[in-house]
């Protein structure tokens, strides 16, 4: 079902060949339309090899609604429909200009990745059309926890926005590396603060991050619209 040909350095990960055969079996019997298309799913990976992994970002699961979902955690294709609602994107957009001034057209957040950003969905890499979290329990977190032991070679940023990122991160030590935890953007927890976790408006993320990418003699990331030819 999946062409695995891309995904470089990634396919080394026991999952291909031990549990995504299981989840693609499983995924020949769903009878609804599955999101993203198949050569999408593993577009975070393709575009982000490990050694090049500088920043994690963790979202849940992929956007249920058809042409909405990229395979990147949050993105959404710039050509999708501007009067449709972005949620979690427009408040993650607003914090970037609250933090840094950044005024970010784009929707679409892949060339955040071509910069050694991973934006990963923890909790499954499929939905079913209309369904949110309907692949949850087929095995894909299986692939996140290889995915962070594989990340455990040096010291990374972690940006884990809600409850699910922070189980997901939780064996990332936080003494070797930057992790910030924040509640999720959507308009439901953005405003949310625990004993763990502050909000995630006002978190300032973006500049908080790349004070530590200097601080570690990484450059920092631009986060703004992508820069011109």
């Amino acid at each position: 079902m999946f062409d695995l040909s891309h995904l470089g350095a990634w396919r080394d990960l026991p999952f291909f060949t031990t549990v995504l055969p299981q989840i693609e079996a499983k995924l020949a019997q769903e009878t609804r339309a599955i999101l993203p298309p198949a050569a999408h799913v593993f577009a975070a990976l393709q575009r982000t090899q490990p050694d090049d992994v500088n920043v994690v970002i963790f979202g849940q699961d992929p956007y249920p609604q058809p042409g909405k979902a990229e395979g990147i955690a949050f993105s959404i294709p710039d050509d999708y429909a501007k009067s449709a609602r972005r949620d979690s994107l427009d408040n993650i957009l607003g914090e970037l200009h609250s933090d840094l001034g950044v005024q970010r057209r784009s929707t679409s957040l892949a060339d955040w990745t071509d910069k050694g950003v991973l934006l990963f969905n923890c909790l499954a890499l499929t939905v079913p059309e209309g369904k949110a979290g309907g692949h949850r329990s087929l095995g894909w977190k299986i692939l996140t926890d290889q995915i962070i032991a594989r990340l455990s070679d040096r010291p990374r940023a972690y940006l884990l926005w809600g409850g699910d990122a922070h189980k997901a991160a939780q064996s990332v030590d936080g003494t070797v590396n930057f992790k910030l935890q924040s509640s999720h953007p959507s308009p439901l927890g953005w405003k949310k603060t625990g004993a763990n976790f502050e909000p995630f408006h006002g978190s300032k993320p973006f500049s908080r991050t790349n004070a530590w990418l200097r601080s570690t003699g990484h450059a920092s990331i631009n986060w703004g619209d992508p820069e011109g030819p």
